[in-house]
């Protein structure tokens, strides 16, 4: 799909990838560029603003007043990948937490770093999923730039693809890198988008 958006330069949050790149798991997507400056982890594991398995558990809780308050039901998982805290909401019928194209989703994230921020002091980089439904867009990101790579690849031309959200442009990016093709953002929020680059 075509995007007619103005172009303008890529920001921080989601840089144009390159194979070597996209191998950075500290350079996810963000919607704020000076998120990035203050969330970068070190190697042991930890944020500035501390433990990732506390930010887990503020998150776990904040969550779980939140499916009491709503009456819905469901169970809570955390985790820690890529040196980032995750949170999963499975089980029950949890649709609405999702909303179309996942926007309720991306709200209720946003809370819920906010809850983080509130008992911690500092920024999160907090991963939240409800019923596996960022798990499966990402799933059909990657396999929508492996197929815009090609596409560049074998036309020669640039491939525009529709407007997504930060989340949504790291995983095009990573996808693209490795198929060994560049790509960059372009537009500005919220019809930002990713351009992928023949050799």
């Amino acid at each position: 799909m075509t995007d007619t958006s103005p172009a303008a330069s890529p920001v921080a949050d989601d840089e144009p990838m390159t194979p070597t790149a996209a191998a950075a798991p500290d350079q996810e997507a963000m919607t704020d560029p000076a998120e990035a400056a203050v969330s970068r982890e070190t190697s042991s594991g930890k944020t500035e603003g501390g433990d990732l398995e506390t930010e887990g558990e503020i998150a776990a809780d904040y969550l779980e007043g939140l499916l009491d308050i709503a009456d819905l039901d469901g169970d809570i998982d955390m985790d820690v990948e890529n040196d980032r805290a995750t949170v999963s909401l499975v089980g029950g019928d949890l649709s609405v937490l999702v909303g179309d194209e996942g926007r309720v989703l991306d709200a209720l994230q946003e809370l819920t770093r906010l809850a983080v921020l509130r008992e911690t002091g500092q920024r999160s980089r907090l991963m939240l999923d409800v019923d596996g439904f960022r798990a499966a867009r990402r799933a059909t990101l990657t396999e929508l730039g492996r197929e815009a790579a090609e596409t560049a690849a074998t036309t020669g031309e640039p491939v525009r693809l529709e407007p997504m959200n930060p989340f949504e442009r790291k995983v095009v990016h990573d996808a693209v890198a490795a198929a060994g093709l560049r790509s960059e953002s372009e537009g500005e929020e919220p019809r930002r988008f990713v351009v992928v680059l023949p050799v």
